[in-house]
């Protein structure tokens, strides 16, 4: 019998959520006697493409690069995300299946576009001008042309990053790909409930349509499999990445920068030139200096940054330096401090006032919840697994999100030996 794997990352599904999904159909046809951890640790930062990276990694962003969503230039609006695989670093899932001689398929999975060992490939992209078109976008990402076939067959169903229609049509391609090439590996990513929470909050009626549908697609993936002949043979994991925090306001953290003579705008509030810039993780903020190593702009704007914290008005609950979050939570990069939430401020990027903003709901860092918090926080991410690798009802304690990787690895038998994880051995067979 061959090894297969299909895991299904329900972006921002939280445990509070399982016992309502357990009750719907499809979950209880496909997934009854699963094996279940007890929560899993994210990493930090708690944002989706960092998270993501580790889970098909094992390694923490100190190691694999990917520190935020999108790439961090100081000033700009509209910054292009991490969608490509040459800028992470480290051995994948994808690339230890293919070596091994398995096919491989990824929809909408993170940090995925133009990856060489990825047979079936839609990245989660989207077109960078009115000039051009979705089948475009998704053929400069990697898909091939087998592929592109299948994106047209569905590409009137979806509006690019709106949910659930974007979701509902990686779904279907999804099952397209598993019909039609039975992948022995396919990573499949919809972001439906991430979405409903940041526009309407934790718990609700709309994250419970967020479940429903998760639950529909978990349903088309596992009659595809049977369409395929591959159902019995097929291992399912569901996980998620993050929760989410309702946030209460956001606080423009370079106003704060700006008055004290560390960054200059227009009247507009183009940046004209910084010595200090925060960038917005949602409920965290990076903060990177011009010149890093001058010893004096790094003192003063440490002391700046503490004195807000201890002021206790300005949403910041705590403020790391580089050095002290690289040992707390593995995490690293071009920044020199790392400012924490309150618990209910999100952080924006505006350098001209007002200092504080209402609900934001064009974006995912400003709506009604969000994350980018410290991982112990808030609700937590799942992972439960069904099928011939798992042990029927099996539990084990709370584990970390770099434990993931190696354990879809000894799913496939596959290896990982940089991982920084380890296989949860209490769920496997």
């Amino acid at each position: 019998m061959k090894k297969r794997l299909i895991v299904f990352s329900a972006d921002a599904m939280v445990c509070e959520d399982l016992p309502y999904l357990a009750t719907l159909p499809n979950f209880r046809r496909y997934f009854g006697g699963y094996a279940q951890a007890e929560s899993l640790r994210s990493i930090y930062p708690t944002i989706t493409y960092p998270v993501h990276t580790t889970l098909m990694t094992g390694l923490y962003p100190k190691d694999h690069g990917v520190i935020s969503n999108d790439q961090l230039v100081a000033g700009e609006t509209n910054r292009p995300w991490h969608w490509f695989r040459e800028e992470l670093q480290g051995r994948d899932l994808f690339t230890a299946a293919k070596e091994a001689g398995l096919t491989t398929a990824a929809v909408f999975w993170p940090c995925t576009g133009r990856h060489p060992h990825i047979d079936y490939l839609i990245d989660e992209y989207w077109t960078q001008s009115s000039e051009e078109s979705l089948e475009d976008a998704f053929r400069r990402a990697g898909s091939s042309p087998d592929v592109l076939n299948i994106i047209r067959r569905h590409a009137a169903v979806t509006v690019e990053r709106q949910h659930p229609m974007c979701d509902d049509f990686a779904l279907r391609c999804a099952c397209d790909i598993l019909r039609e090439y039975a992948p022995e590996l396919l990573m499949v990513h919809p972001a439906n409930i991430d979405g409903y929470r940041h526009r309407t909050g934790l718990f609700n009626e709309h994250v419970r349509d967020g479940i429903a549908e998760t639950d529909a697609w978990l349903g088309q993936l596992a009659l595809a499999a049977k369409e395929a002949g591959v159902l019995e043979e097929t291992n399912f994991v569901l996980l998620s990445d993050h929760g989410q925090m309702e946030i209460k306001r956001t606080i423009n953290l370079n106003v704060l920068l700006r008055d004290a003579g560390l960054l200059e705008t227009d009247e507009s509030g183009k940046l004209l030139g910084w010595q200090a810039f925060a960038f917005s993780g949602g409920m965290l903020a990076y903060v990177r200096l011009r010149e890093p190593g001058n010893k004096a702009l790094f003192d003063r704007v440490h002391a700046l940054l503490l004195s807000l914290r201890d002021e206790g008005v300005y949403g910041i609950g705590e403020v790391f330096t580089r050095e002290e979050i690289l040992e707390k939570e593995h995490l690293d990069g071009d920044f020199s401090f790392v400012l924490e939430t309150d618990g209910y401020t999100s952080f924006g990027e505006r350098a001209l006032r007002p200092l504080v903003s209402n609900f934001d709901l064009s974006d995912y860092r400003f709506g009604r919840a969000t994350h980018g918090y410290l991982p112990d926080k808030g609700p937590q991410p799942i992972f439960l697994a069904k099928g011939p690798a798992f042990r029927e009802n099996a539990r084990c304690g709370r584990k970390n999100a770099v434990d993931v990787a190696p354990t879809l690895a000894k799913v496939l038998g596959v290896e990982l030996p940089d991982a920084q994880g380890q296989a949860m051995e209490e769920l496997l067979i």
